[in-house]
């Protein structure tokens, strides 16, 4: 181990012996039936999906009492400070909940020894596993080192962990390091927002961009590269050309991408997820948003610019090319061809559809409150 690790690695054990000193006062706490705790790590506000299961679980019960900790991580030092306080925050309702809801790592649940009443469900921010992640991806480019995910416990201390279909669940248990008795092919609430509002979405997009009715929408949104962000300016330069369909770009939150072109929409009213229901057409590459897509039916198109490489320094789960063969390319050129020809294999769609999205459609929402609340003791 190298001397910036030794330091690393001492720094965080003493972080985590008070972190633990701390804890075990707190854990003297009597634990409340019904009390529930979410945390994200995605947003300084409430998610979409735990903004559905928030709801659902007190309709299905006004008694219980939900405890909500939004906080995203920046590097400023105001940041770093808020992220402690809420960490030490969510120390306390970890010692007096009976379930914790989470949709991302967070230290304190991953690193510290919980009561038994304590049940942690991981709802991950993605409806599947097509780039590989967490203890898959350990000491690559795009990864992190295996010295960090054993100083910070990576990932551990989860009950059960939701995911979409049960073809994922391999790669569930491979990222998590988790057995597969502790996944529930449950689905993500956001499945459920797909279906029940896509008709709504599109007459409030349709309001602000009319221009969107007599030219159909062709979505671009890429996932976030640890390494850099690639280049989609041909792409984006030739799909405008034909003058045919309105191009929207949905970059990652944490990459925001910059296109010259005055034509190229952005659309910052709405989210990724709203603008699928007006979107004819979906260019993405590694990113999940491939299975909400699908969800709809919409026709989505792969653009592997960067293929050898993502897979060397990342690896894929499931590959496109081999997924949705004929839908995937590493050039520009054959995305828009398939697009000015009108030539979209819809019965390559409908085999990922099959395969990756859960049995029951609409039903996810209503699921994993029932799950919630058995486990709150409700």
């Amino acid at each position: 181990m190298k001397i910036k690790q030794k330091i690393l690695f001492a720094v965080i054990k003493i972080a985590k012996g008070v972190m633990s000193l701390i804890y075990a006062a707190m854990k003297l706490l009597p634990v409340k039936e019904g009390n529930i705790l979410f945390i994200s790590r995605q947003s300084n506000e409430l998610t979409l999906d735990f903004k559905m299961l928030r709801e659902e679980i007190n309709h299905m019960d006004r008694g219980v009492n939900i405890m909500i900790i939004c906080c995203r991580l920046d590097d400023s030092k105001k940041g770093v400070l808020r992220f402690v306080l809420e960490t030490m925050r969510s120390m306390y309702y970890l010692a007096t909940c009976r379930v914790c809801v989470l949709d991302a790592y967070w230290p304190a649940v991953s690193m510290l020894h919980h009561k038994k009443e304590l049940t942690v469900i991981q709802m991950w921010h993605a409806l599947g596993k097509i780039k590989q992640s967490g203890y898959q991806t350990l000491d690559r480019k795009s990864g992190r080192s295996e010295f960090m995910a054993e100083a910070l416990s990576m990932h551990r201390n989860y009950d059960y962990v939701i995911a979409g279909g049960s073809a994922w669940n391999e790669y569930y248990c491979k990222s998590f390091d988790i057995d597969s008795d502790r996944i529930l092919n449950i689905g993500l609430p956001r499945i459920d927002y797909l279906i029940c509002s896509e008709e709504d979405n599109k007459r409030r997009i349709y309001e602000k961009y009319p221009e969107f009715v007599t030219k159909p929408v062709i979505l671009y949104a890429p996932t976030f590269r640890r390494n850099g962000t690639g280049s989609a300016e041909k792409l984006i330069s030739m799909l405008l050309d034909n003058n045919v369909y309105s191009v929207v770009v949905k970059s990652h939150p944490n990459q925001p991408l910059n296109f010259s072109d005055d034509n190229v929409f952005f659309c910052p009213e709405f989210s990724s997820m709203e603008m699928l229901s007006v979107s004819e057409y979906v260019i993405t590459d590694y990113s999940a948003i491939a299975i909400e897509a699908a969800i709809l039916d919409k026709k989505t198109l792969y653009y592997l610019y960067d293929y050898e490489e993502y897979v060397a320094n990342n690896g894929l789960n499931v590959d496109p090319m081999e997924s949705m063969r004929g839908c995937a390319f590493k050039d520009a050129e054959s995305i828009v061809k398939i697009i000015n020809e009108g030539s979209y294999n819809m019965d390559v769609l409908e085999k990922y559809r099959k395969k990756y999205l859960p049995d029951e459609l609409g039903t996810s929402t209503k699921k994993l409150a029932e799950c919630v609340l058995k486990f709150a003791g409700r």
